[in-house]
């Protein structure tokens, strides 16, 4: 009981400190500022009648002063009225105000007795951690791995498992440091090493470092056929500025490769761009030497016509005769290239539409859609 009476006298409190202040009205002198300046303006009026009358002042002059003086007076006295109107006003916020300090309270509180646990006895943090791993959220299994990991900093195992999930919720250098300790307690993967280097990447802004580098460059001694660490050496040479090297790298990596694969529609953009193609050609399929031919040919605005037309072409086709996952993805980025986000994500939508009863194409736009951050349906 006691309980309850605290909660009611601090609501009310919390609502007094905020409706008291707002209740206050400050009695303003302009009130009776303005019946002050009738009276004057009606004296005046009297006294140009009297001056006029006296033949103290021309017709003309007075029926000028007269105007000017009648125009002070209907200003005051409406300044005086909208100050009575106001007062009706205050009156009337006050009676809400009022209303609303007996209210809300007791409707906030029927709600919580309606709809709360007051009868709930609380539950600290040990306790939550110490329940079944799927009653818990993602942030409470991290925070029961961590504690783990504190009591045992030398569980190679339990690096290795939440380094990935770090990843996923936007921590990459807490991410980087779990697959450094994995890898220093367990021995070198290749997977660990690619995935600690994207990491490393993530965290630096997308700028590939020299330790990430490294990463890479283990996992490929380890595993010469893995895309992914191929893929982001070569970015990495094309960032430092080896151009002969990330084209060799780009193309060594696309041949032969799964047309329909996620990342080839991003290696072939830049590959375009370090072959001077423009990367909207590239995301509609990959630049052919008649297509960067023609299009060196062409001024901007021809140029991006163009395009345009080709990415036109594609949405008109896949709309009406379908396509494959690739050819959704290519249409997909080539809309992100152009800055019509709205039109990529309309895309995306009817992509996953035509691939809802097939998991593994789907997939594939799913990817692309992650990659270029679009949340589809």
């Amino acid at each position: 009981m006691v309980f309850w009476i605290l909660i009611a006298v601090m609501t009310g409190v919390a609502a007094l400190s905020v409706l008291v202040p707002l209740s206050r009205t400050k009695r303003s002198p302009e009130s009776s500022a303005a019946n002050a300046d009738e009276g004057v303006y009606r004296e005046q009026l009297e006294a140009i009648d009297s001056e006029l009358d006296r033949g103290l002042i021309e017709p003309e002059a007075a029926e000028a002063a007269r105007t000017e003086v009648a125009r002070r007076l209907l200003a005051a006295h409406e300044k005086n009225t909208g100050k009575t109107e106001v007062g009706a006003q205050g009156a009337r916020l006050r009676m809400a105000q009022v209303l609303a300090l007996l209210a809300l309270p007791v409707m906030a509180l029927g709600i919580y007795i309606a709809l709360g646990s007051p009868d709930q006895p609380d539950l600290p943090l040990s306790a939550r951690l110490n329940a079944p791993a799927e009653e818990q959220s993602v942030d409470v299994l991290v925070a029961r791995v961590e504690r783990h990991l504190s009591e045992n900093p030398e569980d190679g195992q339990g690096w290795a498992v939440i380094a990935p999930v770090y990843l996923t919720i936007g921590q990459p250098e807490a991410s980087a440091r779990a697959y450094a300790n994995a890898i220093r307690l367990l021995g070198a993967q290749a997977d660990w090493l690619t995935d600690m280097g994207e990491a490393m990447t993530m965290a630096n802004q997308g700028l590939v470092s020299a330790d990430a580098r490294v990463a890479f460059e283990r996992a490929v001694t380890m595993e010469p056929s893995a895309v992914k660490p191929r893929f982001f050496l070569a970015i990495a040479l094309g960032q430092e500025g080896d151009k002969d090297a990330a084209i060799k790298a780009w193309e060594d990596l696309l041949e032969g490769a799964d047309e329909t694969a996620a990342w080839v529609g991003v290696a072939r953009q830049h590959l375009a761009k370090l072959q001077g193609a423009n990367p909207l050609i590239a995301a509609l399929g990959g630049p052919s030497s008649q297509d960067i031919a023609a299009a060196e040919e062409m001024n901007a605005d021809d140029r991006q016509a163009m395009i345009k037309g080709m990415v036109s072409g594609l949405a008109e086709r896949l709309g009406s005769e379908g396509g494959t996952p690739e050819e959704w993805n290519r249409l997909i980025r080539a809309y992100m290239v152009l800055g019509e986000k709205q039109k990529a994500e309309s895309a995306l939508e009817s992509a996953q539409a035509a691939y809802a009863d097939k998991p593994e194409q789907l997939s594939l736009i799913k990817d692309t859609a992650d990659q270029l951050g679009l949340t589809g349906s």
